[in-house]
Order: structure tokens, then C-alpha cells, then sequence
């Protein structure tokens, strides 16, 4: 295999890579949807909020770092989708901010909105932010309405424009895809599954634990129903090839069925990730506290085989539904070679960084949250 060919399958796989781990921590919006179904009482809702709010922080980072290393690895996707779907980025950007706005004032002395607002910030947070990244990421498979001109680069002095979108919905038509639709309301119940095998690991109350127990079951059951009706949207629908030699496009029906059977270790990563999941949920049933281990390394083996089933074996993980031509793939979408292999011995780090997190993790997560401690003096959100 060509280096710069290697190179831009394993930015994409680290691309896989990081946003499956971004999932995995949606656990953290997962429990703020639930904010009102498992806390009834305000002592109850200020554990929940104590125990996300350790949490928080490192969602966030991972979106930021998620999008910064799209950005860097594949410009063209970012430049395409940020400059077309802005209604949609934005609506997601939105809903982080006044999370992020939430969690800083929510206790704060004097705050003039009072709890309650910034826990309604939390809740659209937790059920919006899930539902509309869900969406998104269902257009890596289904497409959007856009054009690529990559000649107008050298049009100096004249148009320079190089993606431009088809119509004026600007990303909104991706809610009417069934399968975008599907793909993001299993994403926010998983989220809310596993936010409540999280607050089993985390939260000391028996009270807490026994509704997270109920809660668990029954939004589980339902996103894998919805996982499955967008895995049956894709596999039996057609895809975008791409002929590397010639950079030329062409439509093969079942794509994405043939890239599972081309590619069988990804089929086994997708199902052991499932029966992982299905594990957890087993586990967080029985009020075990290991149920966040199984759902949510079941979470990530979930999504990086779904978003290396999207890019990788010559497919376009991008497709334009108007010119089929211009649909992006991590050929014609990513970097140069020069920048790929500086960011290539840049990522020799991201170890490192797992590493200081699981510390961070195990550190935050010593001592669980109590009902005592919401009464103490100490920093609470």
C-alpha cells in the first residue's frame, strides 16, 4: 500500500476512533435527559448533577478534539458539511454552550435565573445534543445536497468557492431521512442507557440505583430497535464506490453489505459490540456497578466499526446526493502527505493522553456521590 493511501486510512480510523470513545461519554447528556425521571426531589437532582458534573469536561474536550482532527485530517469534509449544514452544527454548538453555561452557574450565589432554568439547560442539552449529533453522523452514510468545484482553487481573483450547497434547508433535510432520524434517537437512548449504568457506578444512593435500574432497561430495548432500523436502512440501500487509480464514482447497490463481508473483522467488532452492550444491560438490570464497563466498551466498539464501515474499502463516506461526482471520500477529502505524517508522529501521543485520562477517571471517581455530601461546603454544581 501506497504511504500516503496508509496514511489516510489511519486518520480515518483514528477519526473512527474518537468519535466512538465521544459517544461512549454522551453519558454525560444521557443522565441530564434523565435529570427529572430519576432525580424526583431537588437533593436527589443535585447528586445526579454532582456526579455528571465531574464528567462533563471531558465530552466536551473530545467533541472539540473530534472536530480539530476532522478538521486537520480532512479539510474538504470539513469546509463541505460546516459551510452547507451550518444550521445543524449550530444548533448543535448551541445546546453545548448553554451546558457548559449550566454547569458553571447553576449553583452559583445571586444567580438571577435560578436553578431550575439552568436545569432545563441541561435537559435540551441532554435530549437535543444526542438526537442532532445521531443525525449528523446518519449523513456520513446518506448523504447530503451538495456540489465540489475543486478547480475554482485555481481561479485567482475570480470565484473560489469550493463546496456549495443545493438548496437553502442548509443540513435541515437530514431530519427527513428515516435513517438519520433512527440512527439519532439510538444514540440518545444508548446515552441515556448508559448514563444510567454510570450513576450504578457512581452515585451511593439506593434509592438512585434502583431507578436507574428501571430506566435502563427501558430505553435500551428501544435503541437497539432503532439501531437496527437504520442498520437495515443502509445494508439493503445503495452506496458511493470510488476507484482509486481514477478518483472516478459509481453507485453499487447493497455498498455497505459488501464492505461487512468484505471486511468480516469489522462484522465481528459490530456484533461483539452489540452482545457487549446487551451484556451491560443485563448487569445494570441486576444493579451491578461493572454494567458502565460492558454497555460502554460495547458503545465504542458499536460506532468505530459503524464509522470505519463508512470510509473504509473505497467508499465514500460523504455522498452528494445531487452530483454524484462531488461526493467525499478519504482520497479526494483528506490533507497532504506532508501533513498527514506530521500529524501521524503527533498522534503517538494520544497513548499517553488515554492514559492520563483513565487516571483522571479512576481519580474523580474514588469516592462516590452520597446525599452527605451534596450538604457539605465543598465545590458543587
Amino acid at each position: 500500500m501506497d504511504t500516503y493511501v496508509f496514511l489516510q486510512h489511519y486518520w480515518w480510523l483514528i477519526i473512527s476512533l474518537l468519535g466512538a470513545v465521544l459517544v461512549f461519554l454522551l453519558f454525560v447528556q444521557g443522565g441530564q435527559a434523565q435529570l427529572y425521571r430519576v432525580g424526583r426531589t431537588p437533593a436527589e437532582r443535585n447528586m445526579i448533577v454532582n456526579s455528571l458534573g465531574r464528567k462533563w469536561e471531558l465530552t466536551f474536550t473530545t467533541l472539540v478534539t473530534f472536530g480539530g482532527a476532522f478538521f486537520a485530517s480532512f479539510p474538504l469534509f470539513y469546509s463541505t458539511s460546516f459551510g452547507g449544514a451550518f444550521y445543524v452544527w449550530m444548533a448543535i454548538l448551541l445546546v453545548f454552550v448553554i451546558q457548559a453555561v449550566a454547569y458553571e452557574y447553576r449553583r452559583k450565589p445571586g444567580n438571577v435565573f435560578g436553578e431550575k432554568t439552568y436545569d432545563a439547560f441541561l435537559v435540551i442539552n441532554g435530549v437535543a445534543g444526542t438526537l442532532l449529533l445521531g443525525i449528523a453522523v446518519g449523513t456520513f452514510f446518506t448523504g447530503a445536497d451538495f456540489t465540489v468545484e475543486r478547480l475554482n482553487l485555481a481561479n485567482v481573483g475570480g470565484d473560489t468557492v469550493i463546496s456549495q450547497w443545493a438548496d437553502r434547508w442548509y443540513g435541515l433535510k437530514a431530519v427527513l431521512d428515516y435513517r438519520n432520524l433512527a440512527l439519532g434517537a439510538a444514540v440518545m437512548l444508548l446515552a441515556q442507557t448508559l448514563a444510567s449504568h454510570y450513576f450504578l457506578n457512581n452515585i451511593d444512593d439506593e434509592t438512585i440505583r434502583r431507578r436507574s435500574a428501571r430506566r435502563s432497561l427501558r430505553t435500551a430495548l428501544p435503541a437497539v430497535l432503532f439501531l437496527l432500523v437504520f442498520l437495515a436502512g443502509i445494508l439493503l440501500s445503495p452506496g458511493y464506490g470510488v476507484e482509486p487509480e481514477t478518483g472516478m464514482i459509481f453507485e453499487e447497490p447493497y455498498k455497505y453489505l459488501h464492505n461487512l463481508l468484505q471486511m468480516p473483522y469489522l462484522l465481528a467488532l459490530l456484533a461483539a459490540g452489540v452482545a457487549l452492550v446487551l451484556a451491560g444491560v443485563w448487569k445494570g438490570w441486576r444493579c451491578r456497578r461493572e454494567a458502565i464497563w460492558f454497555s460502554g466498551s460495547g458503545t465504542i466498539l458499536t460506532v468505530f466499526a459503524l464509522l470505519l464501515l463508512a470510509g473504509w474499502n473505497d467508499t465514500c463516506y460523504y455522498p452528494s446526493r445531487v452530483d454524484m461526482q462531488s461526493s467525499l471520500n478519504i482520497y479526494n477529502s483528506s490533507s497532504s502527505r506532508f501533513t498527514l505524517t506530521v500529524m501521524s508522529v503527533v498522534s503517538l501521543l494520544i497513548p499517553f493522553v488515554a492514559a492520563y485520562i483513565w487516571y483522571a477517571w479512576r481519580a474523580l471517581n474514588r469516592t462516590p456521590v452520597t446525599r452527605r455530601e451534596m450538604e457539605g461546603d465543598d465545590h458543587l454544581y
